[in-house]
Order: C-alpha cells, then sequence, then structure tokens
C-alpha cells in the first residue's frame, strides 16, 4: 500500500503550479517550453495519484477545484521557499561586483589611498572604478554608486543623495614655490604669479579663480602666465612640481598638505552650497550596503 505522504513527482507539481496560476494548459505549456497534451497527461497523472480532481474543465480554461486551490497554495509557496535558497546559493557562489563612478580627483587623492581598507573588509567584491570629469547623469550612468561632485539643491536630494563633504577652497603650492615667494603674505599678492586652472564648464560646477578673488573683494587677473588642465589631478601635480599656485578642494588635498607636499597659503578657505555626494544608484546589495557603510564611516558620517 503506497505511503499517503509520499511526494508527487516535482515536474508533474511544477506543471501544476504553472497551469494553476495562468488557469490554462496552453499558457502552462508556453511558459514551460512543453506542450498542451504533455501539460494536461501530467495534470491527469496528479490526479490520479491523489484520488481526486484539481481543475475543473472548460471551453475558455481551467479553474481549481477546492483541493485543487489547497494544493496550489501549498505549491507556490514550496516553490517560491525553494527559488529564494536556489538564488541565495547562487549569489554566494557568483563574485559580488561594485562599479564605483567619480571623477579623477577623488579617485586619486581620496579614494585609491583608502581602497585597500575596504577591499579588507569585502575582500571577494570585485571593484570596478570608472572616472570622469562629464557632469554626472543619474539617467545613463551605470555605475552601482557614485561620488559625484554638484549641488545637493539638485534632483539628486530625490535619488537618496548623501552629502560627504562640502566645497571647501584654499590656494595651495609646493614649499620650494613658497620658499622663492619672501613678500607673498596677502591674498592680492596673487594677482601677479602664475596660476593653475582647473579648465571651467558653463554652467560652472566648481570654484574658480575669478570666485576666489570676488570671495576676496578682489577682481582676478587677466589672463596671463598661467595654465589650465582638464583635471584636478594634473592641476596638483603642477602644483607639486612648483609651476604656480593652485585651489585646493578639501578633503582631495589633505593628504598633500599634511606630508608637505603642497602648503596652503591662507585661510580661512572659501565654501560653497556645493560638495561631494555620495548617490546610490542601484538596489542595495550586500556590496553595495557594504561600501555605502564603509564610506559614510570613513567621512565620519551616520552609518545608520
Amino acid at each position: 500500500m503506497p505511503r499517503q505522504d509520499r511526494l508527487p513527482p516535482m515536474q508533474a507539481l511544477t506543471m501544476f503550479e504553472s497551469a494553476a496560476r495562468l488557469a490554462s494548459f496552453t499558457a502552462a505549456a508556453r511558459e514551460l517550453g512543453s506542450t498542451q497534451p504533455a501539460v494536461s497527461q501530467r495534470v491527469v497523472q496528479l490526479e490520479e495519484a491523489l484520488g481526486a480532481p484539481l481543475f475543473e474543465r472548460g471551453h475558455r480554461g481551467v479553474t481549481l477545484t477546492e483541493d485543487g486551490a489547497r494544493l496550489f497554495e501549498a505549491v507556490r509557496h514550496a516553490l517560491d521557499t525553494i527559488r529564494v535558497a536556489t538564488a541565495e546559493i547562487r549569489a554566494r557562489r557568483t563574485p559580488q561586483t561594485l562599479t564605483l563612478s567619480t571623477d579623477f580627483g577623488f579617485a586619486t587623492y581620496w579614494l585609491m589611498p583608502r581602497l585597500s581598507q575596504f577591499k579588507a573588509l569585502m575582500p571577494d567584491v570585485d571593484v570596478k572604478i570608472v572616472t570622469s570629469q562629464n557632469v554626472f547623469d543619474a539617467s545613463h550612468d551605470e555605475a552601482d554608486i557614485a561620488i559625484a561632485f554638484g549641488d545637493e539643491r539638485a534632483d539628486w536630494t530625490a535619488r537618496g543623495a548623501v552629502k560627504l563633504f562640502p566645497e571647501r577652497v584654499t590656494p595651495v603650492c609646493s614649499p620650494a614655490f613658497l620658499a622663492a615667494q619672501p613678500s607673498l603674505c596677502s591674498p592680492s599678492d596673487l594677482l601677479s604669479l602664475p596660476l593653475l586652472h582647473l579648465e571651467p564648464t558653463h554652467p560652472a560646477r566648481w570654484l574658480s579663480w575669478a570666485d576666489w578673488f570676488a570671495a576676496h573683494g578682489l577682481d582676478a587677473p587677466a589672463a596671463h602666465g598661467g595654465i589650465t588642465f582638464n583635471s584636478f589631478t594634473l592641476v596638483a601635480h603642477a602644483a607639486i612640481m612648483g609651476q604656480g599656485v593652485a585651489l585646493g578642494w578639501a578633503p582631495l588635498v589633505d593628504e598633500l598638505l599634511a606630508t608637505g607636499q603642497l602648503v596652503e597659503l591662507f585661510e580661512p578657505p572659501v565654501v560653497t552650497e556645493r560638495g561631494y555626494l555620495l548617490v546610490t544608484q542601484r538596489a542595495a546589495t550586500p556590496a553595495v550596503h557594504a561600501f555605502r557603510q564603509w564610506l559614510l564611516g570613513e567621512c565620519g558620517l551616520d552609518t545608520e
């Protein structure tokens, strides 16, 4: 005598669940890549094994009987549990990836010196860093997370953007350059010195030398003897090489100041409403969540 708790074949249960959910043997066959007779046959075999009809057949499809509805609820729940379990197993076996978008300066001077700390926390995560000086476009950027420079009053707040650092800017130069300028003691003294520029954008996205001089009640000098670069990394390197005075953004120049490669000329810094923002682009995968928590902690912000 067969056991009452013996499970029917899994294939029959899968075809039954699809037919019950779609209320059609034909639709179930299409979903499962099978044929309508094959689905019908499997359901009939299941009904015979249970000794009870599971569907009422009609010209416009099928409807569940009371026993069919009870079985459908149990099978649906069981299959959902199996799907979740298999997805979690596959996720653990599949290498996690994290794509981060930011600009050259942030990647070089802030992120790279600290990236080994994150890798120590998440050694199995493959990190891809994409850099660009272009305007960050949340609708087209393919990164999981972006660290973008902009104004928090923009619509990024609707995407859960968090300000990491405000725009704080002060002139910097190399110690050797400063030593060669013994009379340099006030902002007006910069008017006659070679200035290093970060290529401007229209509309303006970051502080310019004209903005810095205006903040100190001065007119910017006519463009002469300076050098313009399209990357802050190049601006900072030129300053380190003693080629002129650059505007230094915190926290990008913090390590360069701490190690003595650059020196700060005047305080206090000029501060604006702009700054670096953290924008989470994709669903909160474990890698995205871990990086976000790590980054906020490194910036001294609340990680809750």
